[in-house]
């Protein structure tokens, strides 16, 4: 079956470390949850996979969200969803420290120049 093959290409990608195969495999894989394909879980799971590999943690937590709605004992996509939460925080997290250091740093090279400017002028 030509979907089955397409499925089995687009799920191997979902694992690569290729940004454009994981943006690939995502496009195939959607493509064949939208054509019923039958193994639209497994789609979606390596779509998801995909996602997150892309450091796009929320698409991936919708995508897990949208199988556990109907599917709610499938591990694989409860452990993706905490995992992109996770991940999402943890981005969070290290986006505010950047900002915290940039501010001080800003703050630091102003006093510096503040201090040095008025030293100039004695």
């Amino acid at each position: 079956n030509n979907h089955d093959v397409t499925f089995q290409y687009a799920f191997a990608l979902s694992k690569s470390r290729d940004v454009s195969e994981l943006k690939y495999s995502i496009s195939m894989l959607n493509s064949l949850v939208k054509s019923g394909y039958e193994h639209q879980v497994d789609c979606m799971i390596g779509a998801a996979t995909a996602h997150y590999l892309l450091k796009q943690y929320d698409s991936a937590r919708s995508v897990c969200e949208a199988i556990l709605r109907n599917r709610p004992e499938n591990g694989l996509a409860a452990e993706l969803h905490t995992a992109s939460i996770a991940a999402r925080e943890e981005e969070e997290e290290r986006k505010a420290k950047n900002i915290a250091v940039g501010g001080t740093v800003a703050v630091a090279a102003v006093g510096l120049a503040l201090l040095l400017g008025g030293g100039k002028k004695r």
